[in-house]
């Protein structure tokens, strides 16, 4: 009797893991710090104590943006234990023992099997001319790149796109909301994590009936990725510093605002006043050791 191990309820366990977490931090987010009090008001009695009040202020809502701490700390540690002591020294192996151009024909591969959820994503965005790139990009690759195997699409002035239904959402206008640090997968939020569910749906060797050929191309392409960003990660672990959760945080927000935005993301505004003249001083009044021309 042959065994067959199915994936799908995993899926399911991962979505509704995923809605109860969601629904647990919306009941968790505190609210939003009042404005700032108006100067000359009581609150601003004393330097020390406006500072006081100042930095307490940031504290606050730098929380509204993780008000999961304890959990994405927690969840952080697992994750970097999983990959210290499993996945990172296998990488480690895979990459010495692996030519780098049958580790560059893998990793092509791999991308040209996540096409067509860029191009979805880049028509739910609106985006038609990058769409009809990925379309080119997937059939030249597939077929002049022996399925996938070599890149000959961006030789051909057809760019490779990074897009998923997290950034769609983000185009539609749906917020970020709290951070969130999910197990195996890493850092995220309350929009992009529940938005993997779609982009799993849209992978084509998920749907594939041989589970043992997709589970191996799995773990291959795990292996594959976490391989590539073995240098990366050994440059994180030296700029990290005290506390590589809150430089791990604030890297991967900055990084997924600039996928959002393709690379362009807007320039957050001065702080008001910043550019502002200073108040001329009043003219000298006539009699009071003015000079007074005639």
């Amino acid at each position: 009797m042959s065994w067959r191990i199915s994936l799908r309820p995993f899926r399911r366990w991962l979505f509704s893991s995923l809605c109860l977490i969601t629904l647990s931090a919306c009941g968790t987010v505190p609210n939003r710090p009042a404005d700032d009090a108006a100067p000359g008001s009581a609150s601003q009695a004393g330097t020390g104590a406006g500072q006081a009040d100042a930095q307490g202020a940031i504290e606050d809502r730098d929380n509204t943006h993780d008000p999961l701490e304890g959990f994405n700390r927690a969840m952080y540690t697992f994750n970097d234990k999983f990959d210290r002591y499993l996945l990172k020294p296998v990488a480690k192996g895979y990459r010495a023992i692996t030519p780098k151009p049958v580790r560059k024909s893998v990793s092509n591969f791999f991308s040209n099997l996540h096409e067509p959820m860029v191009m979805l994503n880049n028509l739910l965005q609106g985006k038609p001319a990058q769409a009809a790139s990925d379309l080119g990009r997937l059939l030249v690759n597939s077929t002049g790149g022996i399925v996938g195997l070599f890149d000959v699409a961006t030789k051909l002035g057809l760019p490779r796109h990074n897009e998923d239904f997290g950034q769609t959402l983000a185009v539609w206008g749906v917020g970020d909301g709290p951070y969130l640090v999910l197990p195996f997968f890493g850092p995220s939020n309350m929009r992009d994590g529940p938005a993997l569910v779609v982009d799993w749906e849209t992978y084509p060797p998920n749907h594939m009936k041989d589970s043992g050929t997709r589970d191996k191309m799995y773990v291959v392409e795990v292996i594959d990725k976490r391989a590539q960003l073995l240098d990366a990660s050994d440059i994180l672990e030296q700029a990290a510093g005290q506390d590589p959760y809150i430089f791990v945080r604030e890297a991967s927000r900055q990084s997924r605002r600039n996928q959002i935005y393709d690379g362009n993301p807007p320039q957050a505004a001065p702080p008001p006043g910043l550019f502002e003249d200073d108040t001329p001083a009043p003219a000298p009044r006539p009699g009071n050791g003015a000079t007074q021309s005639r």
